[in-house]
């Protein structure tokens, strides 16, 4: 898979370019189907992003949003991405399908989201971690082997389990948007653009692929 590179001086820029991009796919979006399915993972860049999105002429009401992971954790707390994003949304009210990650049986409830999933997505957006992982997709993760699946639980890791999407539903994405900044994701980005796929994130693939990153994750 070719991914396309945008680079920019720093995150802030960064976000405000991702969402001028999200946006404009929403409208293109809804103008063509009426509706704009969006699934987002988390990290500072992101929420940058939704708190600049927030400010745009989106049509919510159009929109319907998916989490590519999640944490375990319980609802509300500071760490989960759900928390964070409708932080970032502020009085925006966009069709959100959360995780179900406090559901007593969590296999269930991940064949449970998999059900609630579309056949496409119009964008995915994707991190990079300095490990290479991408989503919860992460080195040594026995969920790296799930194709069975649109939606897994993980191991442990950084003391936390997690849902994640597979390489199979990250596959239904007509477009994918990663954001990548910080010098600590140099390796990671190198390993992503030349398609080494020693790292998970290199065996992404979907319809087209946007990178956009600051210059201190290029600048060697």
């Amino acid at each position: 898979m070719h991914h396309e590179l945008r680079t920019f001086p720093d995150a802030d820029t960064v976000a405000r370019a991702a969402a001028d991009f999200v946006a404009e796919r929403s409208w293109q979006s809804i103008d063509t189907k009426g509706h704009f399915t969006f699934a987002v993972s988390g990290g500072r860049t992101p929420w940058a992003m939704f708190e600049k999105l927030a400010l745009m002429d989106v049509a919510w009401a159009d929109v319907v949003i998916y989490q590519v992971d999640e944490r375990i954790a319980p609802l509300g707390d500071a760490t989960r991405n759900l928390t964070n994003l409708e932080r970032s949304l502020g009085e925006c009210r966009p069709t959100i399908v959360p995780m179900p990650v406090n559901d007593d049986d969590l296999d269930d409830a991940a064949s449970s989201y998999a059900r609630e999933l579309p056949e496409r997505f119009d964008l995915i957006h994707l991190g990079l971690g300095p490990d290479g992982h991408t989503a919860s997709l992460i080195p040594g993760d026995p969920v790296l082997a799930v194709r069975d699946r649109l939606v897994a639980v993980t191991g442990v890791y950084q003391d936390e389990r997690r849902m994640t999407l597979t390489y199979g539903a990250l596959a239904r994405g007509d477009q994918l948007l990663w954001l990548v900044t910080g010098d600590d994701k140099r390796a990671a980005l190198a390993s992503l653009l030349r398609r080494d796929t020693t790292i998970p994130a290199a065996s992404v693939e979907a319809v087209a692929s946007l990178v956009m990153a600051d210059e201190a994750a290029l600048t060697p």
